[in-house]
């Protein structure tokens, strides 16, 4: 027979479970949007860039947009690998994208401004979280990784 769940256990598994589901997310988006960035599918990319940014960086804002897709890439994967690393990295990169939004053509992109804030607020909330957790969550192994299923079954 088990002993019952107390609070604290609770809590410990919804943050373990957080931190997953935002792992995977800020692993999975930057990737897909560093992705678009050579392709434009979803939109035309160099149109969100402000223009003092362009004039100060070298060659067309679609150049910009390529090393901007290889960055986007690399901060996934290092989020996928090394959380307490790449989530702030990544909420950095965020707050560089407000202010692009911010300062291109106000007001037309204040409402992304807006959204990517809001995914600002959830990488610094991975960061927490990463810099939180036992090393063996972070980057579990196989051992915790069979320990955690029998935990989270239980649940």
């Amino acid at each position: 027979m088990e002993a019952p769940s107390t609070q604290s256990d609770k809590v410990q598994r919804a943050a373990y479970q957080t931190f997953w589901l935002l792992r995977v997310g800020f692993t999975v988006a930057p990737i897909l949007f560093g992705v678009d960035k050579f392709f434009n599918w979803s939109v035309h990319w160099p149109e969100y860039l402000a223009g003092w940014i362009n004039d100060i960086m070298p060659g067309s804002a679609q150049d910009f947009m390529y090393a901007v897709g290889v960055i986007e890439i690399a901060a996934g994967l290092i989020v996928l690998f090394a959380p307490r690393i790449g989530a702030p990295l990544v909420a950095g990169w965020l707050g560089g994208i407000v202010i692009n939004l911010l300062t291109n053509n106000p007001p037309e992109y204040y409402d992304f401004a807006l959204r990517d804030f809001g995914l600002m607020l959830g990488a610094l909330t991975l960061a927490r979280l990463a810099w939180a957790m036992p090393q063996t969550a972070v980057m579990p192994t196989r051992q915790t990784r069979d320990s955690g299923r029998r935990l989270h079954t239980a649940a």
